[in-house]
């Protein structure tokens, strides 16, 4: 179920909170990492590349860069999210560097579109560990420090439910995996509700010009006709600022939630002015 929350109360901007942001070095992650930054907050940026691919662009330096260039705080980390314990020291690190984690973003993400015939067992373990399996151990050992937090949330990028089988038929194991994560956001919700952690899942109503996009999906044309990661590093910017104790267990939309803030411009999003835009997965 899709939710549409009402207006929540603010709880002021990001000044001082501390992100760790898996998958960082480039797309979403990054584009959360700066928005964050330009409040003043510190940034964990937690991801695999630190030698820039030709066909990815971006490391965990190049965005640390920019995120102080910002007015932030970075701590740049080499972080395989499929290794419990490079994930444990990366989480100790932070709150050794920075006394705190107040917000954790599980947006590293591996895609595999093929169907169950074609699914090498390689690519479905991969998918599992990156998506699903790395969202759990991340929430599992930030959540002592979470707790502490005074506004503390957990964001996974992770799509709403939705059983339709369109959405299986053609990417099983990808779709298990994203479903995976949705479901930690339930359970994970709940669970820590106690605590004051809030536990949502954000999830682009269009497509979003990232290399996943261009490389697996559509190529140049695709990316014409998606939206900027900007649309969803201001809503989840506008998730982290809202209470944790009264938005929590929600599958959010980029668009959808950013009208419910009074966003009503959704062209500077754009990537191409005026082009027909394509339908994320999952919607």
């Amino acid at each position: 179920m899709i939710s549409s929350p009402q207006e929540k109360k603010s709880v002021g901007h990001l000044k001082g909170k501390v992100l760790f942001v898996t998958g960082a070095s480039r797309g979403v992650g990054r584009a959360i990492a700066l928005r964050a930054a330009k409040d003043g907050a510190k940034v964990v940026i937690a991801s695999k590349s630190v030698k820039e691919d030709p066909r990815l662009g971006g490391t965990i330096h190049s965005v640390a860069e920019e995120v102080v260039a910002l007015g932030g705080a970075a701590l740049p980390l080499q972080v395989d999210v499929r290794d419990e314990k490079q994930v444990e020291e990366a989480i100790e690190k932070a709150v050794q560097t920075f006394g705190a984690i107040d917000i954790l973003i599980n947006n590293a993400g591996a895609i595999f579109l093929g169907q169950t015939p074609v699914t090498p067992m390689k690519k479905f373990d991969l998918v599992m560990a990156v998506n699903v399996r790395a969202a759990f151990l991340c929430s599992q050992k930030a959540f002592p420090y979470l707790k502490k937090a005074e506004n503390p949330h957990i964001l996974n990028l992770s799509p709403p439910l939705n059983l339709d089988p369109k959405w299986l038929k053609d990417h099983l194991a990808y779709t298990i995996s994203k479903y995976g994560m949705s479901l930690c956001v339930l359970g994970m919700a709940e669970e820590f509700k106690v605590h004051g952690i809030a536990v949502n899942s954000l999830w682009p109503r269009t497509a979003v010009a990232t290399a996943a996009i261009r490389n697996l999906v559509g190529g140049e044309e695709a990316i014409r006709r998606s939206r900027t990661p900007e649309i969803l590093a201001d809503a989840a910017h506008a998730i982290f600022v809202s209470s944790s104790r009264e938005l929590t267990g929600q599958f959010l939309l980029d668009e959808d939630f950013l009208r419910t803030q009074g966003v009503t411009d959704f062209q500077k999003y754009a990537v191409e002015t005026g082009q027909d835009l394509l339908a994320d997965f999952f919607i």
